[in-house]
């Protein structure tokens, strides 16, 4: 009986500490549910922020609103030099994209917009 009190102590303390991590960080955890990888870039805007993540020879980025709210016009492209940009323009409430690209070796131009304000980060990532 004492080891099966143990388990469900030590199971409620494993649940209970992966909780507060949750709170402690939630831009971290959704951030790893959109994008695989890890964040290269933050570009940051007026109206918005661009996320900017890596993994291996694959580029990934999605905007979201700096204030949340009804839906508006937001956009996310990337592009790898030498190739078309991908792009995800539409009225969304909480981001556009993600979109991703594979770039290998090469530079990639990462844009984004919500509403009038826009971001370009000129060729990055060389």
């Amino acid at each position: 009986m004492g080891a099966l009190r143990r388990r469900v102590a030590l199971g409620m303390a494993v649940l209970g500490t992966s909780g507060l991590l949750a709170l402690a960080a939630p831009g971290t955890a959704q951030a790893a549910a959109v994008c695989p990888g890890h964040e290269v870039e933050t570009l940051r805007f007026s109206t918005g922020i661009v996320h900017v993540f890596r993994r291996g020879d694959y580029i990934c980025a999605y905007t979201v609103p700096k204030a949340s709210g009804a839906k508006r016009t937001m956009s996310v492209s990337v592009q790898a030099r030498g190739s078309r940009p991908v792009v995800d323009k539409g009225r969304y409430k909480r981001r556009a994209g993600p979109v991703t690209v594979h770039a290998g070796h090469r530079c990639v131009l990462v844009k984004g917009a919500v509403g009038g304000g826009s971001v370009s980060s000129g060729w990055i990532l060389c």
